[in-house]
């Protein structure tokens, strides 16, 4: 089939896209010019609400001084600009790896948005960041099960990779078909709480929040994901990598970084790696599903020392999502169709792992705890 047509089909069905080749994606941070990193301000997390195909999430993460781990979260999903649909979700592991982990899933009616795109509202939903940029105030009373109060207040710099954090699609880069974007706040304090059907959860501690866009096709952007969210008493580091499908050169992009509680010790989109050391095939459906892996960032501190950090080590049992049984039905339109995609999530909480960070000759290490993901989409 001609390539035009090929993407025309698949644009509107969903189908698989012809190869387009390696000059086909400009990946965040490799533009001529661009900054390893741009400390974030609060027009960075503006809601975008695009009118086309796209998924744009708020996400964030918790990492209490209870042991829970887990998270909340707005999606916010366009369907070929003719369906929009609306969840609230939490998610919560308990530190009794026995107990099975509180879901809830709720659609939202009645939604939208401040004159200035920064806080979102529905029907027993808000999520509102303050006048200043410095926190956002969570409330959800969608699910019986899982009422959420909670505060994150920004403790280290946000930032956004490369110039504006975007990676773009398309033959022609002034005129891209699609797009990914991430903005961080990688170390935040927490406080607040879920009150559930079994008692009430005491939220403060550490956090992580993450504002991302997919302006496509989910599988058209990404084959697989691998995300780590870190948090130790002394640092916080986060990475974020995906790989294209083939359509694209079957391309790895990452952003990552590592603060202290006042300040980005390192940021960047180059010299970022995750290693996924053993594996495991899951029976059903075959997938790698990784059982020990490695995440290390190389760079430059700002004031140009030489700086290393690594997180490595076993993953534990993951929390297995299949995500087409878990989103909304409309939503699903957008893969049905697609030949090879069965996506999956695999969530790693339970171990705690080791941070090994050197600045210049001075080297320390520190325990911490983890939420990992590993996703695998086609």
């Amino acid at each position: 089939m001609f390539k035009w047509a090929q993407s025309a089909l698949a644009s509107v069905a969903g189908t698989q896209e012809p190869e387009y080749g390696p000059e086909s994606i400009q990946p965040v941070g490799k533009h001529q010019g661009d900054p390893a990193f741009t400390e974030g301000t609060k027009n960075d997390f503006k809601w975008t609400v695009m009118e086309s195909t796209s998924v744009e999430t708020q996400t964030f993460y918790l990492n209490t001084d209870s042991g829970h781990t887990g998270f909340v979260q707005v999606i916010y999903s366009n369907v070929a600009g003719m369906k929009v649909t609306v969840q609230f979700n939490t998610k919560i592991f308990y530190p009794d790896s026995e107990k099975p982990a509180l879901w809830s899933s709720d659609p939202l009616e009645n939604y939208g948005f401040d004159e200035g795109q920064f806080s979102f509202f529905a029907d027993g939903v808000s999520l509102e960041l303050s006048e200043d940029g410095s926190f956002y105030t969570i409330k959800s009373a969608s699910n019986e099960n899982s009422l959420v109060n909670l505060k994150f207040s920004k403790v280290a710099p946000s930032f956004v990779g490369g110039k504006n954090g975007i990676t773009t699609y398309g033959t022609d880069p002034k005129a891209p078909w699609g797009s990914m974007r991430h903005a961080f706040w990688p170390r935040c304090s927490v406080e607040g709480t879920i009150i559930t059907k079994d008692g009430d959860i005491d939220v403060k501690g550490r956090g992580f929040f993450s504002h991302a866009l997919q302006g496509m096709k989910p599988h058209h952007a990404a084959a697989r994901w691998n995300f780590l969210n870190f948090q130790s008493p002394s640092y916080s580091a986060l990475m974020m990598e995906f790989t294209t499908p083939a359509s694209y050169a079957s391309t790895v992009v990452r952003v990552g970084g590592v603060t202290s509680d006042k300040e980005i010790l390192f940021a960047g989109t180059s010299d970022l790696e995750v290693k996924h050391t053993e594996t495991k095939n899951d029976a059903e459906n075959e997938w790698p599903v990784p059982t020990s892996a490695r995440y290390s960032w190389v760079g430059k501190t700002s004031d140009g020392k030489d700086f290393s950090a690594q997180v490595t080590g076993g993953l534990g049992e993951p929390d297995r999502v299949d995500v087409m049984a878990e989103v909304p039905g409309f939503v699903k339109a957008i893969v049905a169709s697609a030949a090879g995609t069965k996506p999956y999530i695999y969530q790693f909480v339970r171990p705690k792992l080791t941070i090994e960070v050197k600045i210049g000759d001075e080297v320390k290490k520190e325990e911490g705890t983890i939420f990992a993901e590993a996703t695998f989409i086609s």
